[in-house]
């Protein structure tokens, strides 16, 4: 009878445990759902934005030159048809960034009825062959849009960014009968990628240059972006032997002699979520085009639609944090689940040191490491991807140096061991629902995740095929940064305090450099970094990336004890989003 008691209390006592493990899984999920809800709304905003007024939104594909394979987004207003064509405009992103970067300006366009063909150039994106190449797809990109049944090939405009630019300008100088004005934002004619400009070449343009753009030197050849009119290369396509008055009109639209210069105050990546620079563009075309809808250059929602894929970040993170606390409390996943146990019982002077190194030092070997790999790493077939390189390099110096000095400085590991066959298919699992949920919204709403210059792009099959080549070295050092981040944590931390202090560690000196630099730039027109402005640019792009990856780290370290998961994680993410979002030179 006591047996048979005893027996009856352990049974009923097993059932409360399953029922209360029930509970904490069905408690936990919420993270995976809350963050499937922000995709899908982020989503839905951005689809409602990009398809306003009527306007339809193709993701289409066509074969270019050599049989190169041209990825686009076809963007038609509702007035437009084969029975009354509309205007057309190629619009084209800059370097290492894809057809969605143009989501602003292509969405306003479509909204005044204009037929936009927003283009992947060559290596970019969707796009095959090499970057580059084939003109960087301008020239195909253009008889494309000429082909379209909906558009008035009388009324075309071309519209570019940066090399985006230069794109449209091959285009322009293959076809100089094709098209009707144009717009060049932070982008020129001549050297190093284009043909020379003129008074009468290319026709009818208007020339965005914002106060503070980062490449006026490589542009048109003057150190200060806000003295830009005084360039004798601008001054050669206006036709003046003196500077450029801002927004005055010289030429004749008649004529195709048309020049404007507009300089609003942003950077060059700026242009993108600047209501002024994407409203110049909008003018510009409303002079120089026939037909459309318009409206006022101000009239402008396009930064709704930012605003919804930039919730699908968060989401994205959120859905992944979700699954990795659903999935490791599996049976078959256990026996990674451990307490985790801080490394020091204090903030002293050593972990102040070892502050100041984990946040200054990858922030100092920045620029040094990415003109190294510039100058002895040149794509190959073994690097296919010369940005993917250098965020590679920097990241294998940095870990290596923070392992030497972490040698000498012999702090508590704050870390556990776990096992690598299961952590690696857990991290693959981890990073396989985020993409799956980008999977999701791009078949839904053709979105992906992105705020102005971070997005988080589906890679296309040879990408994946790419980042086979990079995942293996970017791990290993994300593994380093993870093990610092574990050897950091203090016991009575808060787990906020955990997460603010992973945070400031990787991102205080990539924020102090930006600050540096940017504040001198805003302060007095130089770029103090003037000597690499496009790496300048790509910093930015740490400091939300890091912070990602401080907050993967220490949510995963907190359920398991090990900083393996987190760097896996890490490693993984940060090539994939590398790959997608770059650009391919061979």
């Amino acid at each position: 009878m006591w047996t048979e008691r005893q027996t009856g209390v352990l049974r009923l006592q097993v059932t409360d445990q399953q029922l209360g493990h029930a509970i904490v899984t069905k408690r936990r999920g919420w993270l995976i759902l809350v963050g499937l809800a922000i995709v899908l709304a982020g989503a839905l905003l951005a689809q409602s934005i990009r398809t306003a007024d009527g306007t339809t939104v193709r993701d289409i594909r066509f074969v270019g030159t050599n049989g190169t394979v041209m990825s686009a987004l076809l963007y038609i207003p509702k007035n437009a048809t084969a029975a009354t064509p509309a205007p057309g405009i190629l619009a084209v992103h800059g370097y290492i960034n894809s057809r969605e970067t143009q989501d602003g300006f292509a969405i306003e366009f479509a909204r005044r009825g204009y037929v936009v063909l927003s283009l992947d150039q060559t290596g970019h994106g969707y796009s095959q062959g090499a970057a580059f190449s084939n003109g960087f797809g301008g020239p195909d990109g253009l008889r494309y849009l000429r082909s379209l049944p909906m558009v008035n090939t009388r009324q075309i405009g071309l519209e570019g960014h940066s090399m985006g630019g230069w794109t449209v300008l091959a285009a322009a100088a293959a076809m100089p009968k094709a098209y009707t004005s144009m717009v060049l934002e932070g982008s020129s004619t001549g050297a190093p990628f284009a043909q020379e400009g003129s008074p009468t070449w290319p026709r009818n343009v208007g020339i965005v240059f914002s106060r503070f753009d980062e490449f006026s030197n490589l542009m048109w050849g003057v150190a200060r972006a806000k003295d830009v009119a005084s360039s004798s290369k601008l001054q050669s396509v206006f036709g003046r032997q003196a500077p450029v008055v801002e927004n005055r009109l010289y030429g004749s639209i008649k004529d195709g002699t048309a020049r404007k210069l507009y300089q609003p105050n942003t950077t060059h990546p700026g242009d993108h979520i600047s209501t002024a620079a994407i409203g110049n563009a909008i003018e510009w075309f409303g002079a120089t085009l026939v037909g459309g809808t318009p409206r006022p250059a101000s009239d402008q929602i396009w930064y709704w639609k930012e605003v919804g894929t930039g919730v699908g970040l968060i989401g994205f993170v959120m859905i992944m944090l979700g699954t990795f606390d659903a999935l490791v409390r599996l049976p078959f996943f256990a026996s990674l689940h451990a307490v985790s146990i801080p490394a020091g019982a204090f903030r002293d002077g050593a972990w102040w040191k070892g502050f100041a190194l984990n946040t200054g030092l990858p922030a100092l070997l920045f620029f040094p490491t990415f003109i190294a790999a510039y100058l002895l790493l040149p794509a190959s077939q073994w690097l296919p991807q010369a940005v993917t390189t250098q965020i590679t390099l920097w990241a294998v110096t940095s870990a290596g140096l923070s392992l030497l000095i972490g040698r000498f400085m012999r702090r508590p590991a704050g870390t556990h061991q776990s096992d690598w066959f299961k952590s690696i298919l857990l991290a693959v699992a981890t990073v396989a629902a985020g993409y799956a949920a980008l999977l999701l919204v791009d078949q839904l709403f053709q979105t992906d995740f992105r705020f102005w210059v971070v997005a988080v792009k589906l890679p296309s099959v040879s990408q994946w095929g790419i980042a086979a080549i990079y995942v293996v070295p970017l791990t290993l050092a994300f593994l380093v940064t993870t093990r610092s981040l574990a050897s950091a944590t203090v016991r009575g931390d808060t787990a906020g305090l955990r997460y603010i202090a992973a945070i400031l560690t990787l991102t205080t000196g990539f924020i102090l450099m930006l600050a540096a630099i940017y504040g001198v730039l805003f302060m007095t027109g130089s770029l103090v970094t003037a000597f690499d402005p496009l790496s300048t640019v790509i910093a930015i792009q740490f400091v939300p990336v890091l912070i990602a990856v401080a907050i993967i780290a220490i949510f995963t370290w907190r359920r398991t004890g090990s900083h393996r998961l987190g760097g896996l994680i890490a490693g993984i993410l940060v090539t994939l989003y590398a790959v997608a979002g770059t650009a391919t030179q061979i």
